[in-house]
């Protein structure tokens, strides 16, 4: 059995994994959900439970990626959900000057299997 990434778009990420406001959070990025990669921001990440914190990256032509833990290389910030990851190997693109997927197109990722072992 080969383990490989599943690769998603990142309406799939809000929706399944229902990332959230930090009440904690000391700074307003991220449209609100994310925490910062220093200060008391990174404190908190470090201090939560890793199965709910995401780390979001800078990736090739201005596209950003959302991977499970925390990540130092490239890191943009952390995000925290409602929902684990448990590990898995998933990512989710955030592709530079694209739109969300339609109400169909959303519906089909996120009804795509995902093994949660």
């Amino acid at each position: 059995m080969s383990t490989s990434t599943l690769t998603l778009h990142e309406d799939t990420f809000y929706k399944h994994f229902k990332p959230y406001h930090h009440p904690k959070a000391s700074y307003d990025i991220w449209g609100g959900l994310g925490l910062e990669t220093f200060d008391a921001d990174y404190d908190l990440v470090r201090s939560l439970r890793g199965e709910f914190v995401w780390t979001v990256l800078d990736g090739e032509a201005n596209d950003q990626w959302i991977v499970p833990g925390i990540q130092y290389v490239n890191r943009v910030c952390y995000l925290v959900t409602e929902v684990p990851h448990n590990d898995l190997s998933i990512e989710f693109r955030i592709k530079h000057r694209a739109a969300s997927l339609t109400k169909i197109g959303l519906a089909r990722q996120i009804k795509r299997p995902i093994n949660f072992r």
